[in-house]
């Protein structure tokens, strides 16, 4: 996992928000570069 935050952590967060989040997570996970 990337980011491993709880449910309750997001819970206030706008769903734009969490999609940026989530993007984050993609791009850190796969590295800048987009390869695997």
């Amino acid at each position: 996992m990337v980011f491993h935050w709880r449910p309750c952590d997001m819970a206030d967060m706008e769903l734009v928000e969490l999609m940026d989040w989530r993007e984050r997570a993609r791009r850190r996970w796969e590295g800048d570069s987009g390869g695997t």
